[in-house]
């Protein structure tokens, strides 16, 4: 994974720098590395790995809580200086037209989990080592990881980044999305 490209992006949270990572110069889907500006990276840095959702992140979509943990994300990463990295991992790694046939199936009663078995996916796809590669050419070696996700806390086992603090990304549950958040708490195991 290698620093493709880099410029300023200023957001109603403040100036990220954004960092695009990818193997190839001309990807037009790289992964990005969202870094508030006077972050001290030295210490422990307060970290988000955040895989794409469209519908939540882009859209607003209440199915999920995924567009309310980014702007939470980068919300704190600016209060306490953070880097937001942005996976390109759609519907955890199985793409928005299977997501949206997955969508369909939870509508007739599938939970999430099951939806994505219905067809003939895997509960979920993604790869969190690519954000460790990310940390190691941002010359991270130790992290306060904002996440509820257990997959992600594992990932830095044997990373040779540490892993000081797991900090809980809890966002309020309405009624479009108390199924899905049930579903991620009983069947994957997420810690709310």
């Amino acid at each position: 994974m290698i620093q493709q490209a880099e410029a300023l992006i200023p957001t109603k949270w403040g100036n990220f720098r954004m960092l695009a990572f990818s193997d190839k110069p001309n990807d037009w889907m790289p992964h990005l590395a969202l870094i508030y500006e006077n972050t001290n990276m030295e210490g422990a840095v307060l970290t988000r790995i955040h895989s794409e959702c469209i519908t939540g992140d882009l859209f607003g979509s209440r199915r999920c809580d995924c567009g309310e943990q980014l702007y939470s994300a980068m919300e704190l990463a600016a209060r306490e200086g953070g880097i937001v990295i942005y996976l390109r991992q759609e519907g955890r790694g199985i793409g928005i037209i299977n997501k949206l046939k997955a969508y369909n199936l939870q509508d007739l009663g599938l939970s999430t989990v099951d939806a994505n078995l219905h067809l003939g996916l895997q509960v979920d796809a993604r790869d969190y080592h690519i954000a460790i590669d990310i940390l190691k050419a941002l010359n991270i070696t130790k992290v306060r990881l904002l996440t509820n996700n257990p997959d992600k806390i594992e990932v830095f086992d044997r990373s040779g980044i540490q892993l000081v603090d797991r900090v809980p990304l809890v966002i309020a549950p309405h009624a479009e999305n108390r199924g899905y958040l049930q579903t991620k708490r009983e069947e994957m195991g997420h810690l709310f």
